[in-house]
């Protein structure tokens, strides 16, 4: 049976001089520029209330307003994949998820994923968009997550996601050292050359990471992250756009780079190191049920752990 899906977003000022499929690719990133473009042309997907061509110029301040159905998607079966619960009630759930975890299936990962192990835990998350599903964690990057288990639930989470008010906190290592700490106001948005990563560009959606010191070794930060928005990869982006890229990211981590002088171990660990140093350490919302704020909290993995514990020793013998 088809799904009617409505949208809507405002161009921002930024955009101005971009085509229309341009621009609609990064408002509506959930979707391809393909499907965006066929819904451009069949008149789903409007400029300011009107049909327009995919080619077509935008200025910015326009509105941009989708109203179309889709065929209800493929339904995901349950898999029993293990979960580490840290809490769970009538209304949420917290997993801690590990590193390799597709969050949702898609092209490429079409089952397998923490969506297919939502709903062998708990079935009734079949009657509730995206099994709960309300953020994301990219695939190799681990640590808390909550997932809602009724409608009202997802949209009280929702809207404290939209509102900025959930509070989420991370830990990484990262390839040089900090002076101190900080924020980065950044927009992010699709990369202009290669869609599959993400990069700061003025045409971008609004982007706050603050950051402080935890601990500095010879040649790498232990840095804490806290996030404003939650743009798609964007931590691992606005680190690396401060030349503060991520120990092991294959996407935005750029050449390897040692300690001079540092012991085989070590050079082995960050040769070998085998995802982005990046953990979700804290979360903290006000719970859809009882109206209090609840704290959850994940300590660091064991691959972090022990790169944490050769920089250390590191940092001891050479100085």
């Amino acid at each position: 049976m088809p799904q009617t899906l409505e949208a809507q977003h405002r161009i921002p000022d930024a955009m101005a001089g971009l085509r229309l499929d341009q621009a609609a690719a990064e408002l509506f990133a959930d979707y391809s520029r393909e499907r965006l473009k066929a819904w451009i042309k069949a008149g789903d997907l409007t400029l300011d209330g009107r049909p327009a061509k995919p080619r077509e110029k935008v200025y910015g301040g326009e509105w941009l307003r989708l109203a179309t159905e889709i065929e209800e998607e493929t339904r995901f079966a349950p898999e029993e994949i293990p979960l580490d619960v840290v809490h769970e009630d009538d209304e949420v759930l917290v997993v801690d998820k590990p590193a390799g975890l597709v969050v949702h299936p898609a092209a490429g990962n079409p089952d397998g994923t923490l969506l297919n192990a939502l709903l062998h835990h708990c079935p009734r998350l079949a009657g509730v968009p995206r099994a709960g599903i309300v953020h994301r964690l990219d695939k190799d990057t681990t640590g808390l997550m909550v997932v809602a288990k009724t409608l009202a639930a997802q949209a009280a989470l929702v809207a404290q996601l939209q509102a900025r008010t959930v509070s989420r906190e991370y830990d990484a290592v990262c390839v040089g050292v900090m002076t101190s700490g900080g924020t980065v106001d950044a927009p992010i948005g699709r990369h202009p050359k290669d869609r599959k990563r993400q990069a700061v560009t003025a045409s971008g959606k609004p982007a706050v990471t603050h950051y402080r010191v935890v601990e500095r070794f010879r040649a790498h930060t232990h840095v804490r992250c806290r996030l404003e928005t939650g743009r798609t990869h964007q931590i691992r982006v606005h680190l690396a756009h401060l030349r503060y890229p991520l120990v092991g990211d294959p996407t935005y981590g750029g050449r390897l780079k040692l300690p001079p002088g540092a012991a085989e171990p070590l050079k082995e660990i960050l040769r070998e190191f085998p995802r982005q140093a990046l953990h979700a350490r804290k979360l903290a919302f006000v719970h859809p049920g009882s109206g209090e704020t609840v704290t959850f909290r994940s300590a660091l993995p064991d691959d972090i752990l022990m790169l944490l514990d050769y920089l250390r020793h590191d940092h001891e013998t050479m100085r």
